[in-house]
């Protein structure tokens, strides 16, 4: 094995612990936040993102923005979109200014329904990254996270 072998093994076991890290992460947070509010990890941040929106000068998110905030593609995030608007969370609308452009803003139901969760989400937050903190391998990943002003 060359030094270069040991870097990438290093490199790969890193990738590995973050990657189950946030798949522990949002697992125990998706459980929570269906079983008491019926939303997914999704639809949460979705809402969340568009909450914080505002009417100034870029103020609006475009889809295009929208997707890259979610860390989903456009076409998912256009049927996430749709699945919460039939849901009455939320409500497209044409840009004033470019008739193409379509932005979204969160109801007053969505922000309620937000506003619900958001305790939810931050003690199952909280929550996974003790369980994860316990687990030498993922322990560092959490402290790089939390930082020691959290802990």
């Amino acid at each position: 094995m060359t030094a270069t072998d040991g870097a990438l093994t290093a490199l790969s076991q890193g990738w590995c612990a973050l990657s189950l890290l946030h798949g522990r992460i949002e697992t125990h947070i998706e459980r929570t936040l269906q079983a008491g509010h019926g939303l997914s990890v999704r639809e949460y941040s979705l809402l969340d993102v568009l909450s914080r929106q505002h009417d100034g000068p870029g103020g609006h998110l475009r889809m295009h923005q929208v997707a890259e905030s979610v860390v989903l593609s456009q076409s998912a995030t256009t049927r996430l979109v749709t699945r919460l608007e039939d849901r009455g969370l939320l409500s497209r609308y044409l840009c004033d200014t470019d008739r193409r452009g379509i932005y979204t803003d969160v109801s007053e139901a969505g922000l309620a329904l937000l506003a619900a969760a958001r305790g939810a989400f931050d003690s199952a937050l909280r929550e996974a990254l003790d369980a994860a903190a316990a687990n030498p391998d993922l322990a560092p990943l959490v402290a790089a996270i939390t930082g020691p002003a959290t802990r």
